[in-house]
């Protein structure tokens, strides 16, 4: 029913062709021009659809110039009056045809330069007159180039120049205007001249294009490689900030449990260490997840740096790890000391859930501008992973690695496992 509603009317009232084809370009446009969805890219450009719509059919500019070329053709006649055939309608067709042809330049470019140099050079061969006509193989030839097919725009623009050496200097004898003499070879030169700098230009402005290609591509995969950075470096953080917690909070909830019917008091201990714990995850978390939704907006809380290690040492005692620490944290940048705390942090995470050793010895050192940390149990290991990813020893290498540092990681010769970071005192984070 829809369809007998959309080809109503009486019998033979149908125009031929859609209705009103003019406004939107000729029949076959919707097939070219709606290729894509037309939206814009994740980047910010224009989609494929969006661009072809814009530039299958260039009107505006195509019927600009041939009404220039028209206009202008007719001053030329008046100024060589007498010296060139006056303009007839076949001139004027010729004129009409070597612009209107400029429509498909973008999507045929290599037929539209040739025809329009055989335009031109049929119109020139009738005699008519010298004039803006020559516009119209510039701007075929410049699409041909811009669009990669120099060496057709090159074939044509040296067609163009050849036929016109021939039609002035050997065929003008039997050609109009009538007693004609052979055109000046400064003005071959001239014309020489001109068919070079017309491609020039379309040579510079092709090589200008594709300079800009590059650049927005390197400026896209710029903006896509910062956001990989920060989204490793978010998850990092939060991998470190909720194995820590998390690890903490499962041994003494294992501590509650235990001693909830035998020691009540040892287990509201316990769950108060749970109660902070959680508490000073979620804030971290809250933190780093500020970070995305206003990624322009200074953090509300500085970052975690080694000042925080007393902290870091009673959090560790909270879940049953005795920690003794040598030597003091030096002055860090903020990118070196929130990795430097993290990576002490882990590294404590990983003793207190993988190592049966309820001790372990934290050394910082400096020496030669590099700061190294040292994290040493004597194990032994005990398997358990209290529900963690294993990606805490990659985090602490891409933290290290980011500053310019190394990490070390394995098992010490004499039993148990060491971590052994370095990290130049100057470093910053590569973001």
């Amino acid at each position: 029913m829809d369809e007998q509603r959309g080809h109503g009317g009486p019998p033979g009232s149908r125009r031929p062709g859609p209705p009103g084809w003019w406004r939107y370009g000729p029949p076959g446009r919707s097939r070219w021009a709606d290729e894509g969805d037309g939206t814009d890219g994740a980047d910010g450009t224009e989609g494929d659809g969006a661009r072809n719509r814009h530039s299958w059919w260039p009107w505006p500019s195509t019927l600009l110039l041939t009404a220039f070329v028209l206009a202008g053709s007719t001053f030329a006649e008046h100024s060589q009056e007498g010296e060139r055939v006056a303009l007839d309608p076949f001139a004027r067709l010729l004129l009409f045809a070597a612009g209107a042809v400029l429509l498909w330049r973008q999507r045929h470019p290599v037929p539209v330069v040739f025809a329009t140099v055989a335009a031109v050079l049929l119109y020139l061969g009738a005699g008519y007159p010298y004039g803006p006509v020559f516009l119209t193989v510039a701007v075929a030839c410049f699409s041909a180039v811009v669009t990669g097919h120099r060496r057709a725009a090159w074939a044509a623009m040296g067609t163009l120049w050849a036929g016109h050496l021939l039609l002035a200097h050997l065929f003008h004898r039997w050609l109009p205007p009538a007693g004609d003499a052979a055109a000046s070879w400064s003005e071959e030169i001239v014309v020489a001249t001109w068919v070079v700098a017309v491609v020039a230009v379309a040579e510079l402005a092709r090589a200008r294009r594709e300079q800009w290609a590059r650049e927005r591509a390197e400026r896209a995969q710029a903006v896509r490689r910062r956001a990989d950075e920060e989204r490793l470096r978010i998850a990092r953080e939060l991998h470190d900030v909720l194995a820590h917690s998390i690890s903490v909070i499962n041994v003494q909830a294992g501590v509650g449990l235990a001693l909830l019917d035998s020691d009540p008091e040892q287990a509201r201990t316990a769950l108060t260490t749970i109660k902070d714990q959680s508490k000073e995850a979620l804030g971290e978390v809250r933190q780093v997840l500020d970070t995305l939704r206003a990624p322009g907006d200074a953090p509300r809380a500085p970052a975690p740096g080694l000042d925080r290690l007393p902290e870091l040492v009673e959090q560790a005692a909270g879940a049953g790890l005795a920690v003794t620490v040598e030597g003091e944290p030096p002055k860090l940048p903020p990118g070196a000391d929130l990795a430097a705390f993290r990576i002490l942090q882990e590294a404590l995470t990983n003793v207190v859930r993988h190592s049966g050793s309820r001790h372990a010895r934290v050394h910082i050192d400096q020496d030669a501008g590099r700061l190294c940390l040292r994290v040493d149990d004597d194990g032994p290991a005990t398997g358990a992973d209290a529900g963690g990813s294993g990606n805490g020893l990659a985090g602490m290498r891409e933290r290290a690695a980011a500053l310019g540092g190394t990490i070390e990681a394995g098992p010490r010769p004499d039993g148990g496992f060491r971590v052994l970071a370095v990290l130049p005192l100057d470093a910053e984070e590569d973001r």
